[in-house]
């Protein structure tokens, strides 16, 4: 398997050896060369581990890039730095993080606290990148200038429309998923309850805050009955800002369009307590399962 890490040139001299050992000097006559030419374009920022370079036959590395076909199709050459006019004076940066044969993509915006290279962020673009699926991280004003301070709902729904146009410019053909962490997710709903943005299949929520802690209430919940599009609620049973008994009811009167899934001992962080007998990255992985399985059924609808 290849492994993640920066030499370049190895792949380089291996895939200079394997023309010359596969077609005695000429690279053009080599079988399949074209292929692993465009193949290693994707493999320019990987390497072989030392283990897994002594294990290489360099004639045949043409079939072991093969054997490797799929993963290397799910990789992604590293984040796109991208810049969004939010505005007529304001602009926004974006990572654009997409595998080779995206399928959607995740218009997914931060949370009130951190912004979109927090770990969780970049854990969950990895993570959706390894499922097929595109994601566009982008910041909102307020974070962007260093202010700990949201921006006003005007602004942030105005950021998260620039953000959906930018996809839509970016992943031409793609079927658009928005919303976010907590905040981010909220601001995404009301901005597609207030007028539905364009490409956009359905929204998710990455802990959708429905109350702020210690006050509960299911009035932020009352915009999402004019969102017409499917909703995909990810939601710890521990979450502060969100109690099931409240969040349950919330969704269910939204109807069929709207999913559920509870996670298990998981807070507003996807934190799972050590006693619970898993880990954090047991709870992202059944998030991002459930995330591409919903999407799967969405865009082949």
């Amino acid at each position: 398997m290849f492994e993640s890490c920066r030499d370049r040139q190895l792949c380089r001299s291996i895939w200079m050896s394997s023309a010359i050992a596969a077609g005695r000097g000429r690279a053009s006559a080599a079988p399949g060369i074209g292929w692993v030419r465009e193949t290693l374009k994707a493999l320019d920022a990987l390497e072989l581990t030392n283990a897994v370079y002594r294990q290489i036959d360099i004639g045949n590395v043409c079939g072991l890039i093969r054997r490797n076909e799929g993963f290397i199709s799910m990789k992604s050459t590293g984040p796109q730095k991208l810049s969004i006019q939010a505005g007529k004076a304001t602009s926004v940066s974006a990572l654009l993080t997409r595998p080779a044969q995206a399928r959607a993509c995740f218009v997914f915006a931060h949370g009130a606290g951190a912004g979109m290279t927090h770990p969780f962020m970049e854990t969950v673009a990895s993570g959706l990148c390894e499922r097929g699926i595109a994601s566009l991280r982008y910041q909102f004003p307020y974070m962007e200038k260093g202010s700990k301070r949201p921006d006003p709902p005007a602004i942030a729904q105005a950021t998260v429309r620039a953000a959906v146009a930018e996809a839509g410019q970016c992943c031409p053909g793609l079927s658009l998923i928005a919303g976010g962490k907590s905040f981010g997710g909220r601001m995404t709903s009301q901005a597609q309850a207030a007028a539905a943005m364009e490409g956009v299949r359905g929204l998710a929520f990455l802990g959708f805050p429905l109350h702020p802690a210690g006050k509960p209430s299911s009035d932020r919940a009352k915009h999402l009955a004019d969102v017409h599009v499917p909703m995909l609620f990810l939601q710890g049973t521990r979450d502060s800002l969100a109690e099931v008994a409240l969040l349950e009811p919330a969704v269910e009167r939204l109807g069929p369009s709207a999913t559920l899934h509870l996670v298990d001992g998981a807070d507003h962080s996807f934190h799972v307590p050590a006693r619970s007998g898993r880990n954090d990255r047991d709870v992202l992985s059944e998030i991002l399962d459930t995330f591409a399985a919903w999407i799967d059924v969405l865009v082949g609808s």
